[in-house]
């Protein structure tokens, strides 16, 4: 079969690897680039050229297991990353770094808080009543904030600790976590092992960038790739599908694979059936700016409080989640505070210390969201169309390959076929690849 893939962020590139074992695969993106979040940029730094990575970053051995044997079968080298966590209220004068003593009270008034010893307590009592609840299922359809509420738990732990953790984690505003289902947030936690102090899974950061993983995974199909061209329309008719690109080119397919965000298929997907269209639509999407940079008053005041996720707080629960990342502890490249990435909080970068600036978009959740997962086998894979991306998870790159592999399951495709080469030749009719 024909089969376009729309869409080279993880999901996309893995799926598309996989059926070109079998298939004939054409790959389509915008951008001129394959890999999506999995974003490796080259900047001059200190006199050297260091490669980073301003998208996906870090991942682990115990929650990313399929991911983890996709870097294997690649033969693609990983080291060890830093994840400490850090929060910040300009306002207040108010910080803290929560991966040991010294980091919690780098302030040292918050020794003297009543609300900071109460907001540790809270933690303490929020993690064990979220594991008892992980472990059994006794989470109903409530809110995060219904969830937190009911639970009778300080404001501090709620805006000083918990928001800003998950709204750095899922790139989107504080008021939008508190309307979060607590089931999906609180799984989450659970299996990334944020409900616990110890034996937490230790983070990894791929050596020289994802691009690491990304070019070899696709090297076999370079010659299929259609870049810097997006996708206008996809349309069905009598013989299965026709893509037509921003440029005018147009081509048919037998079966299609949308591996681009939710509301991007929506939009391009002109003939989805009404259940496709709802499903496609219950996925919101945060558009976050990123930039690059290299001043440290982004950090906290107290370099005890420096962290790989730096949270700065503000009065706007409507503004997206503002974070800057320390690329030094995060990666390796260079020493710890000389190259940040701060997502938006680009109003608060210095512009002569701004390398480079991209923008995003990330996926939120709600309880439609939920709702709607539970429904893809409804839809990908009947009357030709398939649907994959991390949304159809908790967002992440396990959940990109998760769904990859869940489309080539349908076509009788398993992991291991990514060691095989991908040897099925384009027809004659191909269109010339850009």
């Amino acid at each position: 079969m024909r089969i376009a893939v729309i869409g080279l962020g993880v999901s996309g590139a893995v799926a598309a690897r996989l059926l070109a074992t079998r298939h004939e695969v054409v790959l389509y993106d915008g951008s001129p680039s394959p890999g999506g979040h999995a974003l490796t940029v080259e900047v001059e730094h200190a006199g050297s050229v260091a490669a980073v990575d301003v998208g996906f970053m870090v991942f682990n051995t115990k929650t990313y297991p399929n991911f983890c044997r996709l870097l294997d079968m690649l033969n693609v080298a990983s080291r060890p990353s830093d994840m400490s966590f850090s929060v910040r209220d300009p306002q207040r004068d108010f910080e803290y770094q929560g991966s040991g003593l010294r980091g919690l009270f780098a302030q040292r008034t918050n020794a003297l808080s009543p609300s900071f010893w109460r907001m540790i307590a809270d933690i303490l009592r929020f993690n064990r009543r979220g594991r008892h609840a992980a472990d059994n299922g006794t989470i109903t359809n409530q809110t995060v904030g219904e969830f937190l509420h009911n639970g009778r738990y300080s404001s501090a732990m709620v805006h000083d600790y918990l928001v800003p953790m998950a709204a750095a984690i899922w790139s989107c505003t504080p008021s939008e976590i508190l309307d979060y289902p607590a089931r999906f947030m609180i799984g989450f936690f659970a299996n990334h092992g944020l409900l616990q102090l110890q034996d937490r899974p230790r983070w990894r950061t791929i050596v020289g960038g994802s691009r690491r993983y990304v070019e070899p995974l696709l090297h076999d199909l370079r010659d299929r790739l259609r870049l810097g061209d997006p996708v206008a329309e996809v349309r069905r008719d009598l013989s299965g599908f026709q893509v037509e690109t921003d440029s005018g080119d147009t081509d048919d397919y037998d079966q299609v694979v949308f591996a681009c965000h939710a509301d991007q298929t929506r939009r391009i997907f002109t003939d989805a059936t009404p259940e496709e269209a709802e499903i496609l639509g219950a996925f919101p999407y945060q558009p976050n700016q990123a930039v690059l940079h290299t001043d440290t008053n982004c950090l906290p005041r107290r370099r005890d409080a420096w962290a790989s996720w730096n949270y700065c707080l503000t009065n706007d629960k409507q503004h997206p989640a503002s974070v800057t990342y320390d690329l030094g502890r995060l990666q390796g490249v260079v020493e710890p505070g000389q190259l940040l990435l701060s997502l938006n909080a680009g109003d608060r970068v210095a512009p002569e210390k701004v390398l480079r600036t991209f923008e995003f978009s990330h996926p939120a959740y709600t309880m439609q969201s939920i709702a709607a997962q539970r429904r893809w086998a409804e839809v990908s894979g009947r009357e030709g169309a398939h649907f994959c991306g991390a949304y159809w998870g908790y967002g992440f790159h396990e959940d990109g390959v998760n769904s990859a592999l869940s489309v080539a399951k349908q076509f009788g495709i398993g992991l291991e076929a990514c060691t095989a080469a991908c040897t099925k030749e384009p027809s004659p009719t191909t269109v010339a690849i850009r």
